[in-house]
This record gives C-alpha cells, sequence and structure tokens, in this order.
C-alpha cells in the first residue's frame, strides 16, 4: 500500500496576500504570456460532512500523488502541491490555454474540531478524498454534592 504524507502542526506557513492573488488571477485571465513566474492555481474542493467525520474531496487531475502535502491540526487542514506542466507544442499557435499549473497551496477552515490522529486520505482517478473524524463534543455533567 502507498501512503500520502500528513504531517500533524499547531501552525501553519502565513497565507500569500489576498491582493496580490487577486492581482495574479486577473492577469492569468488575460492568458498565459501574463503569468507570474512561479505559477499557483487552486483546485476546486468540496467539504462535506456528516455526524461522526469531515470529508474533504480535492480535484488534482495531473498532479502526482507524490506531489501532494497534507497538513492538519483540530481546526484546519492545509493541502499543497504542484501539477507539472505538460510540454507544449512548438510548431502550433495556442488559441486557448485554460489548464493552470504550478504549485497550489490550500488552508480550509474546518466546521468543527477533528481529532488529526484519525485522519486517512486516499487519490483515485485525479480526486484527492481526505476524511477527518470529529472530536466529541464536549458535555457538560452535573456533579452531586455529599453530605459531611
Amino acid at each position: 500500500m502507498e501512503y500520502i504524507k500528513i504531517r500533524f502542526g499547531d501552525e501553519f506557513d502565513k497565507i500569500g496576500s489576498r491582493f496580490e492573488e487577486t492581482i495574479e488571477d486577473m492577469f492569468r485571465s488575460m492568458g498565459p504570456i501574463f503569468s507570474l513566474a512561479e505559477r499557483t492555481w487552486r483546485p476546486s474542493m468540496d467539504i462535506f460532512e456528516t455526524e461522526n467525520e469531515i470529508i474533504i474531496l480535492a480535484e488534482v487531475a495531473g498532479v502526482s500523488k507524490d506531489c501532494l502535502d497534507i497538513e492538519v491540526n483540530s481546526k484546519a487542514v492545509k493541502i499543497s502541491g504542484n501539477r507539472n506542466e505538460v510540454s507544449k507544442m512548438e510548431s502550433c499557435k495556442y488559441r486557448l490555454a485554460e489548464i493552470q499549473y504550478g504549485i497550489f497551496e490550500r488552508i480550509l477552515i474546518l466546521p468543527a474540531f477533528i481529532d488529526p490522529d484519525k485522519v486517512d486520505a486516499s487519490f483515485q482517478d485525479g480526486f484527492l478524498k481526505i476524511r477527518l473524524i470529529k472530536k466529541p463534543v464536549e458535555r457538560t455533567i452535573r456533579i452531586p454534592i455529599a453530605d459531611d
């Protein structure tokens, strides 16, 4: 069985400036010639939840499992990786270039606390699936006071 790397930690690296990302996305949408040197992209992701778990499904077609990295703590998941660019055909003129390549990083804040020791990830048909077990809700109990 092959494994996907999962690292545990309390803090994640700082997220890049939202303004810079917006500017880069704007120029990238004009065409590949306007892309910054280090291309980034944002794969589509779904988060859904059952009574006992949270499931993240990430569409990462074209990304090798070896190029994926997952970090978790009790309230967030960081998914990062790299999709290598397919060799461009030199003798043709591109009329449409929408497929994005390069590095990506997503930090997802979870809707409930999870147990970082109970996480598993699988990768099949271009989808990364991460299953996170919710921590039991802390309950309050009433303590009777005994007579002396």
